[in-house]
């Protein structure tokens, strides 16, 4: 496997410009919009967004045909990891979840009248929208098992069921819904994508959750993105053209889905890591105890050391994933499997850099004074997000297995080996032996 590490003069200058924005720019921009809405901070975002537009640099996960900038995924995975720095710039940048995730199934699935309808406006970023997999009674991590049902009425789909962590659903414009067509279908091939109006009858929005980002449900998030909303469903009627794609098309659009919204996760967790570890090192060299800086302790030393270590790994694993995915196919083996690596890997690596940057800031690190605290709980959700690590892990162990056979006897068992090695080389070695035994003497 060829592999160039380098990255061409002009996409350079790109990622330069957007370090600077996003450090002086994006990261104040933050702050600024601290207690208002959502309606005042789309307005106080419109100029910062098109300049990303007029630099080329909007909804890069999607190629020119579908209205993105087509990066691929190797150059798209060093510029999610600067966005990653800020919580606000993939919004600034136009590949924010949900709507990043969303926009790819509908370029995947919908046909030439629902992207004019649904996509072009999302990408546009004049509409935001949600998607609806999980439900509060079965595991989010296997879309095979959701109760949400759909069916068919005359000319219309008629919906019933229960969902939440439906993100964003409380100031969206609409949602993707995945709901049952055919339960007695095989298991993969029992479901659907609907797109349905947040505000339409048979809709209601009953709570934005509490999570540990946000842990009170009532803190006032019904008005600005953020939210992970619970949505109830009581025959709620949307014509047969909301549907993308056919019936038991469901599993194969949500894969297609979550494959690149993982791996985006996992960019930018990077530059997250990469910010609190910026945090760590400006700390240790600052902060005086017992006499000296901390970063002359041989405790602090090693905690710097680790979490440099372990960032480059995760970066190293992260771009191979991205490449692989531009080689061999978004949802090849390969790819599937790198992915899935990722996905739980590179989260546990940012929250042990952040809470070690919280420890070397003591005190400080554990307020609000500084984000770290929020960094932490923000990160804690990804090991959830888009399928648990036990999952992910699951499918890397069945991958790395493919193909192993059971054996009765170890291979590497060495009274077998030693047999085996004098089969091959015995005679030789009692010839070498009769021919030097005077050497001995």
């Amino acid at each position: 496997m060829a592999w160039d590490f380098s990255t061409d003069p002009d996409f350079e200058c790109d990622l330069a410009w957007v370090r600077e924005f996003v450090d002086g720019t994006v990261i104040p921009l933050e702050i600024a919009g601290e207690g208002l809405n959502q309606r005042q901070l789309d307005a106080l975002w419109a100029p910062f967004k098109q300049q990303v537009k007029e630099r080329g640099l909007w909804a890069a996960h999607l190629p020119p045909e579908h209205g993105g900038s087509g990066m691929g995924q190797l150059r798209l995975a060093l510029l999610q990891e600067v966005l990653g720095r800020s919580v606000l710039a993939p919004e600034i940048f136009g590949c924010q979840a949900p709507d990043s995730g969303n926009a790819e199934l509908l370029a995947a699935g919908a046909d030439e009248a629902q992207a004019r309808r649904w996509l072009e406006p999302l990408l546009a970023g004049h509409v935001r929208s949600a998607f609806a997999l999980t439900e509060p009674g079965n595991s989010g991590s296997d879309p095979t098992g959701i109760t949400t049902r759909c069916e068919r009425d005359g000319d219309e789909w008629v919906i019933n069921g229960r969902k939440w962590f439906a993100s964003n659903s409380s100031v969206a414009d609409f949602m993707i819904v995945m709901a049952v067509t055919d339960p007695a279908a095989p298991a993969h091939r029992r479901a659907a994508m609907l797109v349905v109006p947040c505000r339409h009858p048979g809709v209601e929005l009953l709570r934005d959750v509490g999570s540990m980002h946000h842990p009170y449900s009532g803190d006032g998030l019904m008005d600005r993105i953020g939210g992970h909303t619970e949505v109830q469903f009581s025959n709620c009627r949307v014509p047969l053209d909301h549907m993308i794609g056919a019936p038991g098309d469901g599993f194969v659009l949500a894969q297609k889905r979550l494959g690149g919204g993982r791996i985006h996760h996992a960019m930018r967790c990077l530059g997250q890591a990469a910010r609190a570890f910026e945090m760590m090192c400006e700390r240790a060299v600052s902060r005086v105890t017992q006499g000296k800086p901390l970063a002359k302790h041989q405790m602090v030393q090693d905690m710097i050391a680790q979490s440099h270590a372990e960032l480059e790994m995760a970066r190293l694993l992260v771009l191979r994933a991205a490449w692989r995915m531009d080689h061999s196919g978004d949802y090849s083996r390969e790819a599937r499997r790198e992915i899935a690596l990722v996905k739980f890997v590179v989260p546990r690596t940012l929250l042990a850099i952040v809470d070690r940057a919280i420890q070397i800031h003591g005190a400080l690190g554990y307020t609000s004074d500084m984000p770290l605290e929020e960094m932490y709980r923000t990160a804690r959700a990804l090991r959830i997000a888009d399928g648990a690590d036990e999952v992910h892990k699951q499918t890397v162990a069945r991958e790395l297995l493919r193909g192993w056979v059971a054996v009765e006897q170890p291979s590497e068992y060495l009274p077998a080996r030693r047999r085996r090695a004098g089969e091959l080389f015995g005679e030789r070695v009692r010839a070498i032996r009769a021919a030097t035994a005077g050497d001995a003497a």
